[in-house]
């Protein structure tokens, strides 16, 4: 997911540096949204270590 996260704000960048902005503008907020799901998942995450449940993935 972090992986996806750098690909969208490298597509970010890149097509805003050459003017396509609607293309920016989709890409940022996918990885806005990207983000998110990441902070939220790693939230958990610790939620469940901190309270000592075991979880495999």
């Amino acid at each position: 997911m972090l992986q996806l996260l750098i690909l969208l704000i490298v597509i970010a960048f890149v097509s805003g540096a050459l003017g396509f902005t609607g293309i920016a503008a989709g890409a940022s907020a996918l990885a806005r949204i990207v983000f998110f799901v990441m902070l939220v998942g790693i939230a958990i995450m610790l939620l469940v270590a901190l309270l000592g449940l075991a979880v495999i993935f």
